[in-house]
């Protein structure tokens, strides 16, 4: 994807993202993803304990979706970051809203 390589580093993720990329990706994604939190590259800078309420209310909001519990937690981060960008291979993301109305910046390929 070439557009994400000029994204800003590092990126930002929580753990619901983790766990459904290497479901995804299977085993040859834990190199990638190793490599890329190693060097600092990826952060996992997102508490789910910290915004449970609101990371559960928008998976209630979005339940005729669904939404996943990683979606909902990066809708809620895009809340919370500065000009936040998603990268996304989900076209879910273009339903979602954050702060009740705004589209979700994104980039998919």
């Amino acid at each position: 994807m070439k557009q994400a390589a000029e994204l800003r580093r590092p990126w930002h993720c929580c753990e619901a993202v983790l766990t459904e990329a290497l479901f995804l990706l299977g085993r040859r994604g834990l190199p990638v993803i190793s490599t890329l939190l190693g060097r600092g590259l990826l952060e996992v800078s997102f508490s789910f304990t910290e915004h449970q309420e609101p990371v559960l209310e928008l998976m209630d909001k979005y339940a005729d979706v669904p939404m996943s519990l990683a979606d909902a937690c990066l809708v809620r981060m895009t809340e919370l970051l500065r000009e936040p960008v998603v990268i996304t291979t989900d076209a879910d993301i273009r339903v979602y809203r954050r702060n009740g109305r705004q589209a979700i910046p994104c980039v998919l390929p």
